[in-house]
């Protein structure tokens, strides 16, 4: 029987299969997944071991401890009914963007007990950081386990309300789209102002990925480091004060406002 199984085979999906098995967290013989038929459940069972399914059906013929919804939001609609009477008695983990807690619960009556998360992308390399609520108050080893499966993509937050949900989609579930167009923003201006379409993409990707694990590992605050690399007067002190006559911080705040209203917007669809 397995101990964990997963609808939907995708990125995401991927990464925490390797994961646990490269921590030994599970053997492959405690794994398995379905997917639709794009082909994904058969290049990750190939490519780790784990059992594959051709249905969620006969998947659950024999129900997991875990059951982990890495599928598209719009799949669960199209889940069987009978997935009702045969997820009863599993831990629910959803990996969904935008599917609430109270839409998963009409899917699963029968769970016991439900779990609705936010990873992001950089999870697919083990470096993610994800937000997590459970339903109901959850007893020590469902929270365990929950924090062996999330805290194999990063680092993973227990959130006390839904809300919360919304606000760290925001932040961390859209935030790497915001550092990649920075990104990318950063070898638009390097071009624009003379250098080669080869040297503006190293130099912008170099300069990102330096300054996030400097950041990471100093103990500084972002602010204070942003302070040691500005002279006064000095050509950083220059590009600064243009960004905060632009209002760069303002800006950024729109955007997570609009990525939080639209969260919400996603969740009562």
């Amino acid at each position: 029987m397995s101990k964990v199984s997963f609808i939907g085979a995708g990125k995401m999906v991927s990464a925490i299969v390797h994961s646990l098995l490269r921590g030994e967290s599970f053997s492959t013989g405690e794994i398995s997944c379905c997917s639709a038929r794009d082909g994904t459940s058969e290049k990750l069972a190939e490519s780790t071991g784990i059992s594959r399914f051709d249905s969620v059906e006969e998947m659950l013929t024999s129900p997991p401890s875990i059951l982990v919804l890495g599928c598209k939001p719009q799949q669960i609609n199209e889940l069987p009914p009978s997935i009702a009477q045969s997820s009863a008695g599993c831990l629910i983990l959803s990996i969904m963007a935008g599917t609430p807690i109270k839409r998963l619960a009409q899917a699963f009556p029968q769970a016991r007990n439900i779990v609705r998360s936010m990873p992001n992308t950089p999870g697919q390399i083990g470096r993610g950081t994800t937000g997590y609520l459970f339903a109901h108050s959850p007893n020590a080893q469902d929270r365990e386990l929950i924090e062996k499966i999330l805290s194999s993509l990063g680092k993973a937050y227990e959130l006390r309300e839904e809300e919360d949900l919304d606000r760290v989609t925001a932040i961390s579930g859209s935030g790497p789209a915001y550092i990649f167009e920075f990104t990318c923003a950063l070898e638009e201006a390097a071009r624009a102002i003379g250098l080669s379409r080869d040297l503006a993409k190293e130099l912008a990707i170099g300069t990102v990925t330096g300054a996030a694990r400097l950041i990471e590992e100093s103990e500084l605050h972002p602010e204070e480091l942003r302070n040691q690399v500005t002279s006064p007067n000095g050509t950083t002190q220059a590009a600064l004060e243009s960004f905060s006559a632009d209002e760069l911080r303002t800006i950024v705040r729109h955007a997570a406002e609009a990525a939080k209203a639209r969260s919400i917007e996603l969740s009562h669809e």
